[in-house]
């Protein structure tokens, strides 16, 4: 047991600061119930952090707070997603703020979800999925699914050359591709604006 303690530890300390876990991210080290007693010892040692049940992070230290910071909501969002096997996109005013279209912190963390309507307390912040049918973002990239949901929460009249310009700068070339490839089905207007910001 202490040698896959030890290779959880190693998965652990290789990933980012503010990384969310689920018990299944270490199934493909040994037995769930196993990983699950595990997960709890490396969590009362410190290693890790509980967020809430079932959910816990790797805590990144703020040097200027003086503590750690906060537990990232998208990455908590994402771990849910995964042990709950949702295909998920932020949406609303989140997808804005990831996208870095607004500067302003959401009240509410927005996901729409394959999976039912949940809503979590995470700290002072709530976390809110959203259920839509499977294909509204079937075969869709994550990046896609979020720049389509961000503009639809846009006024067509409110889309500027400013946005195209930070989207531009967010998304990669091969982001760029999936999005004119994947966004084909969506309105008239936001197919409009993708080639927009894929066209240079």
């Amino acid at each position: 047991m202490s040698s896959y303690i030890a290779k959880m530890n190693e998965r652990i300390r290789n990933a980012p600061d503010g990384h969310a876990f689920v018990v299944s991210d270490f199934t493909d080290i040994m037995e769930y119930e196993a990983a699950k007693k595990s997960i709890a010892r490396l969590e009362k040692s410190g290693v890790i952090r509980r967020v809430i049940r079932g959910i816990y992070d790797k805590p990144k230290y703020s040097e200027l707070l003086g503590e750690y910071a906060a537990p990232d909501i998208n990455k908590v969002a994402e771990a849910l997603a995964r042990n709950y096997n949702w295909t998920i996109a932020p949406s609303g005013n989140t997808a804005l703020n990831l996208l870095g279209l607004s500067t302003q912190v959401p009240a509410h963390w927005d996901y729409i979800s394959t999976g039912p309507y949940r809503s979590y307390k995470i700290g002072k912040m709530t976390l809110r999925f959203s259920h839509r049918a499977n294909k509204t973002i079937e075969g869709m990239s994550p990046k896609t699914a979020m720049v389509i949901e961000a503009l639809r929460t846009i006024e067509k009249d409110d889309f500027s050359e400013s946005m195209i310009k930070t989207l531009r700068k967010r998304l990669t070339v091969g982001d760029k591709e999936r999005l004119l490839t994947e966004g084909r089905q969506t309105t008239n207007w936001i197919y409009s604006a993708i080639k927009k910001i894929c066209t240079d």
